[in-house]
Order: C-alpha cells, then structure tokens, then sequence
C-alpha cells in the first residue's frame, strides 16, 4: 500500500449547517430505526396489530433506547465521566452500549404491550428483524468514530481501502471488529427474512429466541475480539451478558413447545 500520503480519518460530523453538526453516527442510527420501523409496520397486520401500533411504540423506544444505551456506557465508565461530567450527554462524540437499549427498549415494549393489551412476544417476533439491520447499520457509525475495534494486526490488505484506513488509529491497523459484528448481525436479518415465513410450525416468540441465540453468540465472539470492551473487574460485561441471551433464548423455546403441548 502507498504510505506517501498521510491517513486522514472520516470526519464524524456528516454536514455543518451553522451551530447544529449533523454527525454520522446519527445518520446510520436514524436511518437504521426508519427502515426497521418501516419494515415492523408491513409486518404487523400479520399479528393482528397495525402501523399505529409499532409506530405509537417506536416514539417511545427510540428515544429512551438512545438515552438506555447512554446511561448503561456511563455507568460502567463512570470512572472517567466523575471526573467529566460536561462529556455525559455527549453521545455524538461516541460511547453508547446497545445492550443498555436493548435492556430499556425491552422495558418499554413490556409496558407498551400491557396498556395495549398486545402479546408482547407478537410484537418482539415483529420488531426484531428491524433491529437486527439497525444493530447492522449502527455499527457503522462507530467505523466513522473509530470506535468498537480489536486488537493491533500488521496489515489489513485484504480491506478496501477506506476501511482499512479508517482502522489506522493511534499509528496502528486495528481489527474491524465493528464489521465483523455488522456482518454477522446483517445476517441473522438476511436469515429471519427469507425463513419466516416459510418455516411451518413456528409460535409466538420463536423469532425473539432466535434473535436472542443468534446475536448473543455474534456478541460473544466479537467482544473477545475487542480491546474497548466495558469491564466489570476482570470480566467482559457485554460476553456475560451474551451467555445470559444465548440460555434465555434456548429456554424460551423450549418452553414455549412444553406449554403447547
């Protein structure tokens, strides 16, 4: 590769318009939740639910899954934000954890369930495609950030070059890891999408557990990979949290066929 030229990292902010600074990061998260709301909305007539339904529920989630992610990366960080904390609420510079949204997303969709009276697993089965490409697009916002990566490599020859230049940080290649786990998570949408409707047999909560399974599995494996994980002591929060997902999952399914039976 040519090393005459300086690498010049993506600038974070998208477009300047006066004092407001529209950055990437917002950009792939926005448009990430509008595509998964749009596809939510053609799939909710099949459980019996309409677009009023998921967009009602998305006024709420969205903003309080920002605010979820938010809380939950200060927390485990909290080290650094007592002594900063002017920096708590600035999420467009980077430092949000998606399990912090997805905890209170699930907050918020068990209480919008109750006071709709809809069956909560018939709303997660309709969300969770959704989520799964704006998880996929999200971290694509912390590529821009240069954020969520792994461990120093030599080279990163076999990238394309706006990649592989956008991993040269602090004089160093890093591992992608950001790409490793869009990849996987773009995939389980890619799978829900072609299957769902076509696999016989399927209840109430099966699409939930196999999100549950399958992103806890990605996340396990990326988050060993990574060297900006949040800890808690000696061990990887996001990998026990990962664990937890994988066994709810299985469980979930399993009981859902013992009840039916």
């Amino acid at each position: 590769m040519n090393n005459i030229f300086p690498y010049i990292a993506i600038d974070k902010i998208a477009l300047q318009l006066g004092p407001l600074a529209i950055h990437w990061y917002a950009i792939f998260i926005v448009t990430g939740a509008a595509i998964a709301v749009w596809l939510a909305c053609k799939e909710a007539p099949r459980r019996k639910m309409t677009s009023d339904d998921i967009i009602d529920f998305v006024l709420f989630a969205f903003p309080l899954g920002i605010v979820g992610a938010r809380i939950y990366y200060v927390a485990f960080e909290w080290s650094y934000y007592s002594q900063h904390p002017s920096q708590i609420i600035a999420m467009w510079d980077g430092g949000g954890a998606i399990y912090g949204s997805l905890i209170m997303g699930a907050i918020v969709l068990f209480v919008f369930s109750y006071y709709r009276m809809i069956h909560p697993l018939d709303l997660l089965d309709i969300v969770i495609p959704g989520v799964l490409l704006a998880q996929a697009m999200g971290r694509w916002g912390n590529f821009v950030n240069q954020e969520a990566y792994g461990k120093i490599v030599s080279n990163l020859d076999w990238l394309p070059s706006f990649i592989r230049n956008q991993m040269f940080i602090d004089g160093h290649y890093r591992l992608p890891t950001f790409l490793f786990e869009s990849i996987g998570t773009l995939s389980g949408f890619i799978l829900i999408m072609l299957l769902r409707h076509r696999i016989k047999g399927l209840l109430a909560g099966d699409i939930f557990s196999f999100y549950l399974v399958w992103y806890g599995s990605v996340r396990f494996i990326v988050e060993g990979m990574r060297t900006d994980s949040l800890m808690l002591g000696p061990a990887r929060v996001s990998q026990w949290l990962s664990v937890l997902l994988v066994v709810v999952g299985i469980l979930l399914f399993i009981t859902r066929r013992i009840k039916k039976a």
